[in-house]
């Protein structure tokens, strides 16, 4: 093997099999846009740790970003990369085309790499960050070749996909403002009955991606997996140096008061170090914690925002379906009210409240994005239901203004410029101020040489491109 990877590496690499260009691979940076092969124009992300060799095979971190932001996804690991020694590679991908389609890509990708470096075959995991942590859950169950998956924010696609016969180690990360808790927790349940090894880490802060930390942790529980089935030898003194830092862990979150993350995190290292580790000690500690006056309390505090939790979410659906269905804009203002009580939640003294409040809010605003992508793949698209979904959205997610532009040109194209005009003035109080992006809407032309679209982009942008008449 190391004769056919001496030639690669000295610091950098010409790499020429197979193209009729050649590859340049360097250590210590991410490369860009790799072709895949020469046929097709699909291209990667990669990088090689500094200390990269090929006297050995290193472990592989396929990444994944469905927004075509593979090298922005792919720089958030770098520091854990470097620390445990994994190559990183992030094909360039797409939501907008099929989950096959993507595959495929991954996969191929996959086997170029395979080619180019050597991989620990045994010892290759997805990973991705909300809709590209639910793509990278997928990878183990459609290519073979992929042991694990790390998953930020996302549970599991489609449980109904899990066979015992195929298991994976899954790692998921997240905290708990993020509406996909609930549903990690529950997935844990599932992979726990099947057997799957599996983690939950939850870190504290109410951020989209985790401190490093958190996905360096995750890349030493690959690697202890992969030790434990003697894909890699046991290394006695980083199996300790692990569980201290977990130990470490441990006593800052109860420093912090943050009992209920503690308890989680005993959990987890039970299910990791037992094959390693006497965990009696931990085990006395954990009882310990569970008897405290002050955790009882939180997990009773926790436990009944779950339950309103649950009760609301139920109400969210059906009232949604029904006013889809209907079209509903009078309920509207419920949904206004609605919103305005989470706030209220997610601004209130009680802790498990407040992070209720973030994951309904959360919740509702999946659900109307998803029925948006239902009205919308149907081959004749209801646009009444449609217009109350993006009303919807403004009320659920006031700031994000793609929701108001939409609705401006689906009105303006069926002539209801006063929704419209309405609208429009919402975006532009609330801070719009994209005029390129605003005159560049479908189906406004009419729209725009209204006097009184020319007065609000005036008033508020003074910026109007046509001329108001006066009378």
């Amino acid at each position: 093997m190391n004769k056919k990877y001496a030639l690669f590496f000295l610091a950098m690499v010409a790499l020429q099999p197979l193209f009729s260009q050649q590859i340049v691979l360097k250590k210590g940076a991410i490369l860009q846009s790799l072709p895949v092969n020469d046929s097709v124009a699909d291209t990667f992300s990669l990088y090689l740790p500094t200390n990269f060799t090929t006297e050995k095979q290193w472990p592989l971190l396929l990444i994944f970003d469905m927004e075509g932001k593979e090298k922005q996804t792919l720089s958030m690991f770098l520091n854990s990369a470097e620390e445990e020694g994994y190559v990183l590679a992030a094909p360039k991908l797409h939501d907008s085309i099929s989950l096959s389609n993507n595959m495929v890509k991954t996969s191929e990708t996959l086997h170029r790499v395979l080619e180019m470096l050597p991989i620990g075959k045994s010892r290759i995991y997805a990973a991705g960050s909300g809709l590209g942590g639910r793509f990278a859950n997928l990878v183990p169950l459609f290519v073979k070749e992929v042991k694990g998956a790390l998953s930020i924010g996302a549970s599991i696609a489609n449980i109904e996909l899990l066979s015992p016969k195929r298991p994976f180690h899954f790692i998921g990360i997240g905290h708990k403002n993020n509406y996909n808790y609930i549903s990690m927790q529950a997935m844990k349940r599932v992979l726990d009955r099947f057997r799957f090894p599996n983690q939950l880490l939850l870190y504290p802060q109410a951020k989209d991606w985790p401190e490093p930390s958190y996905l360096t942790k995750a890349l030493q529980y690959f690697t202890l997996q992969a030790m434990r089935k003697r894909v890699i030898p046991t290394d006695s003194s980083y199996v300790q140096k692990v569980f201290e830092a977990d130990l470490a862990k441990i006593n800052e979150l109860k420093s912090l008061k943050k009992f209920l993350l503690a308890e989680q995190h005993m959990v987890e290292m039970m299910s990791i170090y037992g094959i390693y580790k006497n965990l009696d000690s931990l085990r006395n500690v954990q009882k310990e914690l569970r008897k405290d006056r002050i955790f009882k309390g939180m997990k009773r505090g926790e436990n009944a925002a779950m339950l309103k939790e649950s009760l609301l979410k139920e109400d969210y659906q059906y009232y949604l379906e029904e006013d889809v269905i209907t079209h509903n804009f009078n309920n509207l203002g419920w949904w206004n009210h609605q919103m305005a009580e989470l706030d209220k939640f997610a601004k209130g003294i009680n802790p498990y409240e407040k992070e209720m409040g973030n994951r309904l809010r959360g919740y509702v605003n999946a659900l109307a994005e998803d029925n948006i992508d239902i009205v919308q793949s149907e081959a004749l698209i209801d646009e009444d239901a449609l217009a109350f979904l993006y009303e919807l959205k403004t009320i659920l997610d006031p700031q994000n203004f793609d929701f108001y532009l939409k609705i401006i040109a689906l009105s303006a194209k069926n002539e209801d410029f006063e929704t419209a005009l309405f609208y429009l003035e919402e975006a532009l109080k609330k801070g719009f101020k994209d005029t390129e992006k605003l005159y560049a809407l479908e189906d406004t032309a009419l729209l725009r040489i209204d006097a009184k679209f020319n007065e609000l982009v005036s008033k508020y942008l003074k910026d109007a491109r046509y001329q108001i008449n006066e009378e």
